[in-house]
C-alpha cells in the first residue's frame, strides 16, 4: 500500500496533535499516532498510563479502537500508521500493539523513528512475520 505526502503530512500532524493530549505521569514519555484506514479517514490516539503499569493504553491501540468504534470493527482497515514520540526517541510499535494492528492491515505501512534516529518505514507483516491468527473450522454435519 502507498500514501501520498500529503497523507503522510497529515498523519504526522494528527499523531503530534494526539501526543500532546496523552497521559504519562509516570514516564514522561509522550506517544501519539494516526492511523489512515482505507474509507481515507484519520483516527489518533496517544498512550494512557495507569500506577498499575501493565493497565496502561499504547496510543496505536487507542488509535485502533477509536477507528473501530467509528467505521466498525468487519470492515475497518488500515492502510498506513504514523507514531511520533516526546521526547523524540526511538519507538517502534510494542509486541500488542504489532499483534492488534496485524488483525486490521498486514499490508498497511507504519512510520516510526528507528533506533538509528532515521524514519523507518515497514509493513505490519514485517514488523510481525508469522503474526498470530485464529482460524476457526466449522463443523459440518452430514
Amino acid at each position: 500500500m502507498k500514501i501520498s505526502n500529503q497523507e503522510l503530512n497529515l498523519l504526522k500532524d494528527k499523531a503530534q496533535q494526539a501526543l500532546t493530549k496523552a497521559y504519562a505521569p509516570y514516564s514522561k514519555f509522550r506517544v501519539g499516532a494516526a492511523i489512515l484506514t482505507d474509507e481515507g479517514n484519520i483516527f489518533t490516539g496517544c498512550n494512557i498510563e495507569n500506577s498499575s503499569y501493565g493497565l496502561t493504553i499504547c496510543a496505536e491501540r487507542a488509535a485502533v479502537a477509536s477507528a473501530i468504534a467509528n467505521e466498525g470493527g468487519e470492515i475497518m482497515k488500515i492502510r498506513a500508521v504514523v507514531i511520533v514520540t516526546e521526547p523524540e526517541k526511538p519507538c517502534a510499535p510494542c509486541g500488542a500493539c504489532r499483534q492488534v494492528l496485524s488483525e486490521f492491515g498486514l499490508e498497511a505501512i507504519v512510520f516510526f523513528q528507528g533506533q538509528d534516529q532515521e524514519i523507518k518505514q515497514l509493513t505490519v507483516a514485517e514488523l510481525l512475520p508469522e503474526a498470530f491468527e485464529l482460524t476457526i473450522r466449522h463443523l459440518h454435519k452430514p
